[in-house]
């Protein structure tokens, strides 16, 4: 990821309050990060970040469109997102993340760099699998599908073979313990 002032907040120099922040997210702000899942977007962000004496709390609201590829006709689509995310950053004797919506930073850290966090609540709003609206409300392909899958080792002809004859006569000592 391209590093970027414009997502840094300068939390050291904020009063104990809440505070309001607006950002524009665009092609320019997903081309930072390496990856193919958004290309592109149209993304507005506000975020009120509430500051107490030991906590930051940052309630984000993520709404907008991203350019996303349709897995079946590989045709460009444009998927609406709707987030609402919230982050806690307490203060502690290091720099770490303490749960996927916890960070712990230092007394004397001046900006907290949120740019990642946007990215991944964005990312982690996509389906697994991207359909083109157009095929959102089409029928299975294939309904005489069973959709419960069934793995076994064994073949047919040992399916029709009794249990007792081909277990090693060992397990049944092991058995008998019980």
């Amino acid at each position: 990821m391209k590093k970027d002032a414009q997502f840094d907040l300068a939390i050291a120099k904020l009063a104990l309050k809440t505070h309001p922040f607006a950002f524009e997210l665009d092609r320019a702000f997903f081309e930072r990060f390496e990856q193919n899942i958004i290309q592109d977007g149209n993304l507005h962000v506000d975020l009120a970040l509430t500051k107490t004496e030991r906590v930051l709390t940052l309630d984000f609201h993520i709404k907008g469109t991203v350019k996303l590829i349709c897995d079946r006709s590989l045709d460009e689509f444009d998927y609406p997102i709707d987030v609402q995310e919230q982050l806690l950053v307490r203060y502690g004797d290091k720099v770490t993340e303490l749960d996927d919506n916890v960070l712990q930073i230092t007394p004397e850290t001046q900006t907290l760099p949120i740019a990642e966090h946007l990215f991944d609540y964005i990312a982690l709003a996509l389906p697994m699998k991207k359909l083109h609206p157009r095929f959102q409300n089409e029928p299975d392909e294939n309904p005489d599908a069973d959709s419960t899958f069934i793995f076994s080792t064994r073949s047919q002809d040992d399916a029709n073979d009794d249990d007792e004859d081909t277990t090693d006569p060992r397990w049944n000592a092991l058995r008998n313990l019980n």
